[in-house]
């Protein structure tokens, strides 16, 4: 006897042998002919079109049983919600022989086993409407119990599993019994299949490029490393695939975007996971203002898609993504909540403002950094609706081409709402002799302890000179994005399997 199970585990393995030892078989292979689901049924069947549903099979798992002797009373949760069974003995056993009934039906079944069931929809004295069972499959013995919740008469719950521990770590368990926790991730789906919708109508190429990378390029951030045996040499996972889908215009595409999952080995909250999904895109002969537009345009029809409607509720908020949006350069946000005017200072003016606002300047942060942890700490949180921040300092955006009219500036943005950054752009840098500049300086960065610091990707510079066409390359936090369209609170809801600490063995 396994002396780590439960009474309920102990009982459930109890039953799993009787039933093998009367013959019936927990685990069937053939396939089950299903031909109908709870909801399409309760909301079409009437009884002027019953011969429609005269004859239908159905499976799911078992969420209720109510036990009246000779009849059961029998809820299934298939993939689109509830629908009861009655199933009376006579029915399912019509002959002398009981023991089916006996042995399944009434000594065999718990709740959370899968069922299937054929037979015909009616509609009960209580104005119900149910399949009358006229044969009950037993297709999968559960033994484990579901954590026990509370439901309506309809089926739905309203007293939820809340325990995150439980959530996140047993995610095949909190879908069963949470039945909101699935329609968010339908609605994740829903919502890249939009953007894929969206940017192929406009003649982009969905690609793929490596998630092992010998150089971790891309952005500014901490990498997972590895090591290939084979070729005897470290490998990286992509903290991001910029360098890549650039290479793809030198190549001579005009527009490519690629779903990319990304890795950083950085810390983990509400907003961070050392997994996420980045959509980014590259659009040659573009530049920043153009792309501004597009993504206006996107996020509009995103929140059209999930919503119907561009008033999107985010918590106590109600956000809206109609086109235009706000635009206000970095150095006037930072002037606008700090009252300092930073557009002059050099790094030690930097530090002093941030000693006067009472934030940490880190010896190893350049410039850039303390740029960027001023607006970070004082005034991202203020950006609600969506807004875009743009015109960053050169020394914030090591691949991003030099203002036009602006000396110290890029042509970059990065897009703003409820308080996070959803997407960040450029008008890219294609001068390979700038851009070698620009990655020498990180160097010096990663000499003085920025382990952020981006990497001198020599071959990524080989193409640059072969040319590069002018370029504009957009990326946006797919995660975030979830969160903000389905109004959850945290990365670790939007994500299937959120990373968390090994689980403590029994």
């Amino acid at each position: 006897m396994n002396t780590h199970l439960s009474e309920q585990e102990i009982i459930r393995r109890e039953k799993l042998a009787k039933l093998q030892a009367a013959g019936i078989d927990p685990y069937p292979a053939p396939l089950y002919p299903v031909s109908h689901f709870s909801t399409d049924i309760k909301n079409d069947f009437t009884e002027q079109n019953k011969e429609k549903y005269s004859s239908v099979c159905v499976a799911g798992r078992i969420m209720s049983i109510n036990d009246k002797g000779k009849v059961f009373f029998i809820k299934i949760q298939d993939s689109k919600g509830i629908i009861q069974l009655y199933v009376k003995r006579d029915e399912i056993c019509p002959g002398e022989d009981k023991s089916f009934f006996d042995n399944v039906v009434k000594h065999g079944l718990d709740l959370g086993d899968i069922i299937g069931s054929t037979g015909y929809v009616f509609i009960t004295k209580t104005g119900e409407t149910s399949i009358h069972a006229q044969t009950i499959t037993l297709l999968t013995k559960s033994l484990k119990p579901l954590p026990v919740v509370k439901r309506d008469e309809e089926g739905n719950v309203f007293d939820e599993v809340t325990d995150p521990e439980f959530r996140y770590r047993q995610r095949y368990a909190d879908l069963i019994v949470n039945p909101l926790v699935k329609d968010t991730f339908v609605k994740r789906t829903v919502l890249m299949n939009t953007i894929r919708e969206f940017l192929n109508g406009q003649g982009a190429l969905e690609v793929d490029t490596p998630v092992l990378q010998s150089i971790p390029g891309g952005a500014a951030a901490k990498p997972f490393i590895t090591h290939h045996n084979a070729l005897d040499m470290p490998l990286y996972l992509r903290i991001a695939n910029e360098l890549y889908l650039k290479r793809l215009i030198v190549g001579g595409f005009d527009w490519v975007y690629e779903f990319s999952r990304n890795f950083r080995n950085e810390g983990m909250d509400r907003t961070h996971n050392p997994e996420f999904t980045v959509l980014e895109w590259y659009t040659a002969y573009k530049d920043y203002f153009w792309m501004m537009e597009i993504t206006e345009q996107l996020f509009e029809k995103i929140a059209l898609a999930l919503h119907g409607t561009t008033e999107v509720q985010v918590g106590d908020k109600i956000i809206s993504f109609k086109a235009p949006f706000k635009r206000i350069s970095i150095y006037d946000a930072i002037k606008e909540h700090t009252s300092i005017d930073v557009s002059a200072m050099d790094e030690e003016g930097l530090r002093g403002a941030c000693k006067q606002l009472g934030l940490h300047a880190d010896p190893k942060f350049g410039k850039g950094k303390l740029i960027d942890e001023i607006f970070g700490e004082k005034c991202e949180d203020n950006y609600i609706q969506p807004t875009f921040i743009i015109d960053y300092p050169v020394e914030m955006s090591p691949l991003t081409k030099k203002h036009r009219s602006k000396a110290g500036l890029v042509e970059r943005f990065e897009l703003m709402i409820n308080g996070k950054e959803l997407a960040n752009a450029y008008s890219e840098l294609n001068d390979p002799i700038d851009q070698r500049e620009r990655f020498e300086d990180q160097v010096k960065l990663m000499e003085r302890g920025d382990d952020e610091a981006m990497y001198i990707d020599y071959d990524f510079l080989r193409a640059l000179e072969y040319g590069m066409p002018p370029t504009s390359g957009i990326g946006i936090g797919i995660d975030r994005l979830v969160m903000l369209m389905t109004n959850q609170p945290s990365i670790q809801d939007v994500l299937f399997f959120p990373q968390m600490r090994q689980e403590k063995s029994e």
